[in-house]
């Protein structure tokens, strides 16, 4: 599975739910922290859509740590300020750089959480349908 997608999965999911899974992990394996979880700012890329050129909008605050398993590392970068989740992340990361045994029972467990978060977000797209205005439709009515 692409690193992409997996962080992606990690990033939308609560602590707790990312705790769930990097919480055996961290007993059984010994996980040094390289990188304590600490506070930076990212500039953020936006593309200028009429010449599709490049430019940074701003900064944001993130947080990011780095651990290893043996030598292999692991990193994690989120936005937001929540320590104790980019450090879970940062040990699933080394976790599955590693491939350690549970490797396959990690990414299994990260779909199940994407298959919640697309059932959620559909739930509330379809909540905000509901309000959807259809200006077309409301110019049909009236004639001039």
């Amino acid at each position: 599975m692409m690193k992409k997608r997996l962080f992606s999965i990690m990033a939308k999911a609560s602590l707790s739910e990312i705790q769930v899974i990097a919480e055996p992990l961290t007993h059984k394996y010994s996980i040094q922290i390289i990188k304590e979880p600490a506070k930076s700012l990212a500039m953020v890329q936006l593309r200028e859509t009429v010449r599709e050129s490049l430019f940074y909008i701003g900064e944001v605050l993130v947080v990011e740590a780095i651990v290893s398993i043996g030598d292999v590392k692991g990193m994690a970068v989120t936005l937001g300020d929540d320590f104790e989740k980019v450090l879970a992340m940062a040990i699933l990361d080394a976790c599955l750089n590693k491939k350690i045994e549970e490797s396959g029972a990690i990414e299994q467990s990260l779909l199940q959480l994407e298959r919640k978060q697309i059932e959620k977000e559909q739930k509330e797209n379809a909540l905000f349908q509901k309000t959807k205005v259809n200006f077309n439709s409301m110019d049909q009515g009236t004639k001039l």
